[in-house]
This record gives structure tokens, sequence and C-alpha cells, in this order.
């Protein structure tokens, strides 16, 4: 598998987390994302971020969605479809147009501090699967 697409799914996190907003509750998130690619010759570590996540963007994550990630090659449309959420449990279809065009599939579990989470991904290189972890932290600084 070539860099190029991971670091295009290395993209995606931003939009995982955005994904991850609707029963999340305000304040501090600390996130934890690890991928996993089979047959890599190279284990991406661990990514870790950290967001506010305000009252507005807990009333409406869908607004906080980006349109996709920039890639080397060219802008990567990402469209998010298929987002259900049943007790706390929230799910989801994730398709993007580019190169290299990509499919994808997520689950997340939330408690009212923390969450978990598996996003599998497809594309023409393979397959990878990123797992996250997330903490609400505290109330946000600013």
């Amino acid at each position: 598998m070539k860099t190029k697409p991971l670091a295009l799914v290395l993209v995606l996190v931003s939009a995982v987390v955005a994904i991850a907003q609707a029963p999340l509750r305000p304040g501090r998130w600390d996130t934890t994302m690890q991928m996993q690619m089979p047959g890599s010759p190279i284990q991406m570590p661990a990514t870790k971020t950290s967001r506010c996540v305000t009252a507005d963007d807990a009333k409406n994550p869908a607004s906080t969605l980006p349109t996709g990630p920039e890639g080397r090659g060219g802008k990567q449309e990402c469209k998010t479809s298929d987002y259900k959420q049943v007790g706390n449990t929230v799910t989801w279809q994730t398709t993007c147009a580019g190169s290299p065009p990509m499919t994808g599939t997520g689950e997340m579990t939330f408690t009212d501090d923390s969450y978990t989470g598996t996003m599998k991904m497809n594309m023409p290189q393979g397959a990878m699967t990123m797992k996250m972890t997330g903490t609400r932290v505290g109330d946000c600084t600013k």
C-alpha cells in the first residue's frame, strides 16, 4: 500500500470526529484513533486529537461534517449516508470519490463521558480498519 492513500485516510480522522459528535455532551474531548492495515509493512502510530464540542455542535453535528479532505492528488469528495442512531449507538456509511475512491462503514457506541468505535474503509489498494476511543476530559477553556 502506498503512502498517498494513507495520507488521505488520515485526513478522514476529522470526519470521524465530526460524525461522532451527535450524542456527545459539550466539552473538551480527547480522541485516539489506531489504523490497522492487513499486509502493510508499516503500522501507523495512534493519532491523538483534542477538540472542543460546543453546544451548537452537539445540537447540529451535520453542520460540522467536512465536504472532503484535500489530498496530494486533488480534492477527495466524501459523503456520509445512512446515518442512524439507535439508543447510544451510531452507524453510518461513507463514500469518497476521487483518487483513490473509497467506501466505508462506521459504528460508535457512547456513554455520557466516553465512546468507542470502528470505521472500516475499502479502496483499490486494500482495506483498513480504524479503531477509535474518546473521553470527555472537562469543559472547554475558550
